[in-house]
């Protein structure tokens, strides 16, 4: 596993224990050196109070980011005192909600697309980052593909969806089949927000009443046996 994805489940852990601390967040979404987190629409947490939950979530945030650094970085020593800065926004409609994580990963998309062909352009290619940066200047998506897939061999949709996607946190009730356990977990997913069908899919995110969703784990699961239960340790019944 590479630097970079170690730093972004470092991110995700840490977001992790801060959707355990606040049971309303019912999704959070993460992607390069952010998080978003949704609350329920009817969260009374610190009476509403945006001030609070702002300097509460920050500061668990970071602490946490803090605290697990050793345990997915390694040997790579924390140089710099992290910080991170948020807002509150309060969404009128579930569209504008929705509107507000297309965009985010939108961003990821982008991002990434440019950022994959150009560091294979300075690092495999020999160019300058001065080079690389002219040569995709202005360019489209679909000429990105097919640099990346012409000349360094790289299918963009078949990169892990946790780089092209982010990761989304959500609270389900985990039906384990080969261990017959059901729990209350939260699971990780790398699925398209945009489109209408992760929406019909997670239902119980724009419900009138929040509970979480039915998940079974499968043989075949794309979500590893490994994580699962690593983010059964520290989560909340």
């Amino acid at each position: 596993m590479t630097l970079i994805a170690e730093a972004l489940n470092l991110m995700t852990s840490a977001a992790q224990t801060v959707m355990e601390k606040f049971s309303d967040i019912i999704l959070s979404y993460g992607q390069s050196d952010e998080y978003s987190f949704v609350f329920r629409k009817e969260t009374n947490v610190y009476n509403r109070r945006s001030s609070k939950l702002l300097s509460y979530v920050t500061s668990l945030f970071t602490s946490c980011y803090v605290m697990y650094w050793p345990q997915w970085m390694g040997n790579q020593k924390l140089t710099y005192p992290p910080s991170f800065d948020g807002r509150v926004v309060l969404y009128p409609s579930d569209q504008n909600l929705r509107d507000y994580l297309s965009w985010r990963q939108a961003d990821v998309h982008i991002n990434n697309l440019y950022n994959t062909a150009f560091w294979n352009l300075v690092q495999k290619k020999g160019l300058t980052n001065r080079e690389a940066e002219a040569k995709l200047r202005g360019t489209y998506a679909a000429y990105k593909n097919e640099l990346l897939f012409s000349e360094f061999g790289i299918n963009y949709n078949n990169l892990p969806g946790m780089f092209r996607k982010g990761t989304i946190l959500l609270r389900k009730q985990v039906n384990r089949t080969k261990h017959e356990i059901s729990k209350q977990l939260i699971v990780p997913f790398h699925e398209d927000m945009i489109s209408d069908i992760f929406w019909k899919k997670h239902s119980e995110l724009l419900a009138d009443k929040y509970s979480p969703g039915l998940y079974t784990q499968t043989d075949d699961d794309v979500v590893p046996e490994s994580f699962i239960r690593k983010v059964e340790k520290i989560s909340v019944e």
